[in-house]
């Protein structure tokens, strides 16, 4: 034996793993996603004043179908404005997220939503006060705990009653930051919770279990995370694996805005929708957000909009209850008509809007998010 027999042989490098790819675009102000807020928040609206019976109906003194016989018919649709709006969100997420702690994540949405929300409760209440054959007016134990948003899981009548929304996402909120923000959001980290949590919606439907379906948010989950794969989509450039994510998100959306919206046998009946047409309007949302991914709205980039998108959140929690008030003044009781008094309502509202946004939202928004900011405990001086 000789001394090149006690040789090693060369050992094989470990695999290094495939770094990110590099962003292609910075971020910067798209204000084609405000005024597509904008516009979901509309559908949401005449959905609520046209769309639909119940409370609106006493409003119009008749059911909205026989005021609106022809709106009426495209209203009925405006609920689908919420998946839209969840699509957004998901993109508008990851791109506000992106480089932040999960204290600053955390500080950032609890300003952007409580200042505004807030502001809504004590008008409505005040409101259904004054005007109980609208809405009836909550106790003061039900009233205090809508001011935390946990209504809903707390089983207490809401307020608001568009707020359910709202509870759909701050649990896509804390998803996000637990598994993504917590550990700072990368391509991959994001990549791997849109897989992970479209197959935990797949285990969720075949479990059947309430708790596992609050958690998992399974009819929900797949427009959040289309949304979360269009941003990269933004971010870094098109590529065949986020493709797939929004796809199969698309395929899933469809299919759970259908089975929720339409059964066999509705054909018939003044509110009915066509399932195809569910199918349509799911796929322009996932398409028009897609638009705005790969920069085809770039031309979009009034300052309007800016204004429009500032505007969306405080109009979608006032518009349906007290917009109830406002018809019912100006239809029954000053004998408005009907398309004048769509018209009015929608105005002031959007008026109403704006001063929250200027008087609430604005001053109070940067004070709490200070107010929330963590300041390490000072250590007491020995003396």
């Amino acid at each position: 034996m000789n001394a090149s027999d006690l040789t090693l042989a060369p050992t094989r490098p470990a695999p290094v793993p495939d770094p990110p790819p590099a962003p292609r675009r910075p971020d910067s102000r798209l204000r084609a996603l405000d005024g597509l807020r904008l516009l979901a928040a509309l559908m949401v609206c005449l959905y609520h004043f046209a769309g639909k019976g119940g409370a609106v109906a006493g409003s119009w003194h008749q059911s909205p179908a026989r005021v609106f016989p022809t709106l009426s018919q495209a209203a009925v649709y405006g609920c689908l404005g919420v998946q839209f709006f969840f699509v957004i969100s998901g993109f508008v997420i990851c791109m506000s997220s992106w480089g932040r702690t999960l204290g600053q994540f955390f500080r950032s949405r609890v300003a952007r939503l409580y200042p505004a929300y807030w502001a809504a409760l004590f008008l409505i209440t005040t409101a259904s006060l004054l005007l109980p054959v609208v809405v009836r007016p909550v106790r003061l134990d039900e009233f205090l705990v809508n001011l935390t948003m946990l209504q809903q899981p707390m089983g207490v009548p809401r307020v608001l009653g568009v707020c359910w929304t709202l509870w759909v996402e701050v649990r896509f909120y804390a998803l996000f930051a637990l598994f993504v923000v917590w550990r700072g959001v990368t391509y991959r980290r994001v990549v791997l919770f849109c897989c992970l949590w479209t197959l935990a919606g797949v285990f969720a439907r075949v479990a059947d279990n309430p708790l596992t379906d609050e958690l998992v948010m399974r009819d929900h989950a797949p427009f959040f995370i289309g949304g979360l794969a269009l941003y990269l989509i933004h971010r870094y450039g098109s590529d065949l694996l986020l493709w797939g994510i929004v796809t199969v998100s698309w395929l899933l959306g469809q299919r759970y805005s259908t089975t929720g919206l339409w059964h066999p046998g509705m054909e018939g009946g003044a509110f009915h929708r066509d399932p195809y047409v569910i199918q349509l309007i799911v796929t322009l949302a996932f398409a028009a957000v897609a638009a705005v991914a790969l920069g085809w709205t770039r031309w979009a980039n009034w300052r309007w909009l800016t204004v429009a998108g500032a505007l969306t959140y405080p109009f979608y929690l006032i518009h349906e209850h007290l917009g109830w008030f406002v018809v019912r003044l100006l239809h029954r009781d000053l004998a408005l008509g009907p398309w004048p008094t769509l018209a009015v309502t929608i105005a002031l509202l959007l008026g109403l809007a704006w001063l929250i946004h200027r008087g609430v939202e604005r001053p109070l928004g940067p004070r709490l998010k200070r107010a929330l900011a963590t300041r390490a405990p000072r250590r007491p001086v020995l003396r």
